[in-house]
């Protein structure tokens, strides 16, 4: 398979991308700075140096041409101000589901979060609120489109080495999730059709990450 992955220098996608690359597949990480190739690179990938803040739908479906999957793991990040979380978490977001259509590239996954079907009563101008605003607004966009799309939505992030152990399903509770299961269930995900046209959610559990796509 032929992958582009939005937010390629991400921790996630560096991960998939070392998976993917492992598993013999051409891996292209989409990022802003390029800076960032040589950790690319390190990871099995190549780099697409765009802004996706500043590009046209055009430039997007130009690398996307070609593809067999597109993954959007990109976010605005820690730090950044609320105009970024809509710019980069929503607009961003739509800008490549919306060239991944003009590409013709059907299987498109998403990442987005836990917690964006439960923003009723949190303080509106919380940056964290704003935030998941933007990924639902990206969640409703995406299942607007004539895709093959998956939304996943992990629970709370870590670092802590991936067991492989996992909790993949519609609704799953709270929980926390590492970077290396997230990034093992998105592999999955490329060539899992039973999980097309459904939003899941994922946190650590006690099924290995085989046994949770096959039993979607």
């Amino acid at each position: 398979m032929r992958v582009v992955i939005a937010g390629g220098h991400g921790q996630i996608a560096l991960r998939l991308t070392r998976i993917l690359a492992e598993g013999g597949h051409q891996v292209v990480g989409l990022v802003r700075n390029p800076a960032h190739e040589a950790d690319v690179t390190a990871a099995g990938g190549q780099i697409a140096v765009l802004d996706l803040e500043q590009a046209g739908v055009d430039e997007v479906a130009e690398v996307l041409s070609g593809a067999d999957v597109a993954i959007f793991a990109a976010g605005a990040g820690p730090g950044s101000g609320n105009a970024r979380k809509d710019t980069v978490d929503r607009g961003a977001a739509a800008l490549f589901a919306e060239a991944s259509e003009r590409a013709g590239v059907r299987r498109h996954l998403q990442v987005s979060s836990m917690g964006v079907d439960k923003i009723d009563g949190l303080d509106p101008e919380a940056t964290f609120t704003v935030y998941l605003k933007a990924k639902l607004a990206a969640e409703d966009d995406l299942r607007s489109r004539d895709l093959d799309w998956t939304v996943l939505r992990p629970g709370h992030l870590t670092d802590e080495p991936g067991s492989g152990l996992v909790l993949l399903a519609n609704h799953t509770g709270n929980g926390q999730v590492s970077r290396d299961d997230v990034a093992a269930v998105l592999a999955g995900l490329c060539d899992t059709p039973a999980a097309i046209g459904r939003t899941l959610e994922l946190i650590a559990g006690d099924t290995p990450v085989a046994d949770a796509l096959d039993h979607l």
